[in-house]
């Protein structure tokens, strides 16, 4: 179990000090079922979706959603400059999908897409034809992952804890 983990764990002094002239609620740095499943439904959503600053954006959902939010923010490291390619392209594709539109079928013009003249001639002509079918692929994946995510948390959270709970009464029911 993860919580395990983290019990093991010594406190660490400094960043207790932090905690108590900040004044952040240890809420947002616990590590239960909730807190954890609902880190991983706002990380993986904004994980998902091309913008910039998307740590900015998991934090400012801290308001309205309590959640571990080292986990949420981690989470959005999933999109980085080396998968950011692949799986914007994805989402363009279940975009096209979800529009009826083949823009990503024209295997030219995502050639094209890497070149610094697209970039330089025809970006912006090409901008909104890319844009509408990528947000909203974008939006399908990240609604999709991230409910998929917290309840796949939740999920496997239950079934370590009912394990658990199952190994413990057999090692009291063998004693004697």
């Amino acid at each position: 179990m993860i919580r395990k983990v983290f019990k093991t764990k010594k406190s660490n002094s400094k960043l207790d000090a932090i905690i108590t002239k900040y004044k952040i609620p240890r809420e947002y740095l616990s590590v239960n079922r909730n807190t954890v499943s609902k880190a991983v439904l706002v990380g993986l959503f904004f994980a998902f979706i091309p913008m910039p600053l998307q740590m900015l954006a998991v934090i400012l959902m801290v308001p309205f959603i309590k959640f571990n939010v080292p986990i949420g923010v981690g989470l959005v490291w999933i999109t980085n400059p080396v998968t950011m390619p692949v799986i914007f392209y994805g989402e363009l594709v279940i975009g096209d999908l979800l529009t009826l539109n083949p823009i990503s079928q024209d295997l030219d013009f995502i050639v094209e897409l890497f070149t610094m003249d697209w970039f330089s001639s025809e970006f912006l002509t090409k901008l909104m034809e890319i844009i509408v079918p990528m947000y909203i692929g974008a939006l399908f994946t990240a609604t999709t992952l991230a409910i998929g995510g917290y309840y796949l948390v939740r999920y496997l959270w239950w079934r370590s804890v009912h394990h658990e709970k199952i190994k413990r009464e057999k090692r009291f029911h063998k004693k004697p």
